[in-house]
């Protein structure tokens, strides 16, 4: 995510160049208020500790780096599937044992 157009929060398609302008203007005080900036970081949750190296580097007055697009976005993806397979789990654990028919 080297250019500054790509997304970084995939789930509402916030930018880099949204996020760093955000900080610039708004200066938020905790890295949650980045949500303020069309939603960013309230979805799926993927993008929430680049937010927080984002808002860090910004503080520090410095770049931050991150993998590129690419690789990002199936970093995105392995992280979905296993939440999706948590959420199975926990899901059957609720359920509970099944009854077996004769």
């Amino acid at each position: 995510m080297r250019d500054r157009d790509d997304e970084l929060c995939l789930c509402f398609h916030v930018t880099r160049r949204k996020v760093e302008n955000f900080l610039r203007v708004e200066r938020p005080r905790r890295v949650s208020q980045i949500s303020e900036c069309f939603g960013a970081g309230t979805g799926c949750g993927w993008c929430r500790p680049f937010l927080q190296k984002l808002f860090d580097a910004y503080a520090a007055g410095r770049e931050a780096e991150f993998p590129d697009a690419a690789a990002y976005a199936a970093q995105r993806a392995d992280y979905r599937q296993k939440k999706k397979e948590e959420e199975r789990a926990a899901a059957a654990l609720e359920e509970g044992p099944q009854e077996e028919g004769p």
